[in-house]
């Protein structure tokens, strides 16, 4: 696969490219990311990386270190000393994320170590979830006649509980839209905690499983039915929060003008 002309950075023997894969649709992923690549020794992989990008990097050594919410999972430590270890090997070590490595992806964890130990590191963007996923479902994280802020939080805390550090009533308050990565274990808990900040229990909420993938599920609910429709699927999945839910049916052309005056809220 050849890429178009262009002053490529060079990818050298004992560097990592911390790198994002995008949500999920191989197309998503970007060109810098694809050079890394065709370039790369060893491919360390996360599990929510496609498979059909794995196979665009036919030479490459693959290392799974997939970390997945209630399962067997490698340390993160462990993972940050075995791109030290690659990379002293003067291999041309890419470490592979889903959707951007520094979004609630331990990317800035592993840049760290990887600086503290003197390897040397370039970090490639990719798009995220939380984004590009709701869009390819139909739903604009920001809108001018619904939204001047989004919020992006994480479902659940370094414990694996719902994050306690979080001011949820000022994110109520605050934030028009809330997007919440990871968060299909606490919904219940997250969707209880806003509803008592004053959300309203009609407020449109959706689920999106898998996004821009063909096994890419939407769930179009209510603050008060999120847990509900939450404990309906498995992960990945994000979950959206507020009235740019609505414009799903305009954008698939399911609804001409969901935000017209008098519309009931959710409906």
């Amino acid at each position: 696969m050849d890429l178009p002309a262009h002053p490529w950075p060079p990818f050298l023997p004992g560097w990592v490219w911390l790198c994002g894969a995008g949500p999920g649709d191989p197309g998503l992923l970007t060109l810098h990311a694809l050079h890394a690549l065709r370039q790369a020794d060893v491919v360390v992989h996360d599990a929510l990386v496609e498979p059909a990008i794995l196979d665009w990097a036919p030479r490459a050594l693959r290392v799974f270190a997939g970390k997945r919410g209630g399962k067997p999972s490698p340390r993160q430590r462990d993972i940050s000393l075995r791109l030290v270890e690659l990379a002293r090997e003067g291999r041309r070590v890419l470490r592979l994320k889903g959707g951007d490595p520094f979004v609630f992806g331990r990317g800035g964890e592993e840049a760290q170590a990887l600086a503290q130990h003197g390897v040397p590191v370039r970090v490639v963007p990719g798009v995220s979830a939380g984004i590009g996923g709701l869009g390819a479902a139909g739903i604009p994280v920001t809108h001018r006649d619904v939204n001047q802020s989004v919020t992006f939080v994480t479902g659940h805390d370094q414990t694996g509980e719902a994050p306690s550090a979080l001011d949820w009533g000022a994110i109520a308050r605050a934030s028009e839209v809330i997007v919440v990565y990871m968060g299909l274990k606490h919904a219940a808990q997250i969707a209880g905690a806003l509803l008592a900040a004053g959300r309203s229990p009609d407020e449109p909420a959706a689920v999106v499983t898998d996004a821009t993938t063909p096994r890419q599920r939407v769930i179009e609910t209510t603050l008060a039915g999120l847990p509900a429709a939450a404990a309906s699927v498995e992960p990945p999945a994000i979950l959206c929060l507020g009235r740019t839910v609505l414009l799903r049916r305009a954008v698939l052309g399911l609804d001409a003008d969901p935000l017209r005056p008098g519309r009931p809220e959710g409906a």
